[in-house]
């Protein structure tokens, strides 16, 4: 049984349980669906407001916390402190966040919104916001309520299997990552 799109439907709850195909992995079939949605808000703020979709990230937290710490913002965006360094020298220079130096820590960074900053969000979050809706457009309430209950088993089911280090193995993307690896020696 497949969709419109070609991929297959899950029969039932077994097919996750117990998958024999790529379309019955729960991590695949999320993030199929993740990168068709975030695609859509990538053009949107990339093509309409020509910010990143990590900037975008970054006012959308600024606007929601107000000023922070960069390593309090990386840390709520689960992003290294590298990229968050960087998305915020590029949204200084557009004039979108302010900086400031911590008074007691002069290590410390502070970043808040810029009134443009503020006015940029105002214009471009009703059109995310309104694409997310659009998304759950024909779900059922009672649906997504156990929806969103299941989404919070899962973060939390995935943070505790992160924190237990069940993936052991790293990836080492200043190295070159598996371009250096493969094809593995035999």
């Amino acid at each position: 049984m497949h969709d419109t799109q070609g991929m297959q439907a899950f029969p039932d709850a077994s097919a996750l349980c117990a998958p024999r195909s790529l379309d019955e992995l729960l991590l695949y079939r999320l993030s199929r669906a993740v990168r068709t949605a975030s695609g859509m808000a990538t053009r949107l703020v990339e093509g309409g407001f020509g910010i990143t979709r990590r900037e975008w990230g970054m006012i959308g937290t600024l606007a929601q916390h107000g000023e922070m710490t960069s390593s309090a913002l990386a840390a709520h965006l689960q992003l290294d402190r590298v990229r968050t360094s960087r998305g915020l020298r590029s949204l200084v220079e557009k004039k979108l966040v302010s900086r400031r130096q911590d008074e007691e820590d002069r290590r410390g960074v502070h970043v808040r919104l810029s009134p443009s900053g503020r006015e940029l969000f105002e214009r471009v979050f009703p059109r995310i916001a309104a694409l997310n809706t659009d998304l759950l457009a024909g779900i059922a309430p009672a649906q997504l309520d156990v929806f969103l209950q299941c989404l919070q088993h899962l973060e939390q089911r995935a943070g505790a299997l992160s924190a237990q280090g069940v993936v052991a193995e790293k990836a080492d993307r200043r190295a070159g990552g598996t371009r250096h690896r493969w094809p593995e020696a035999g």
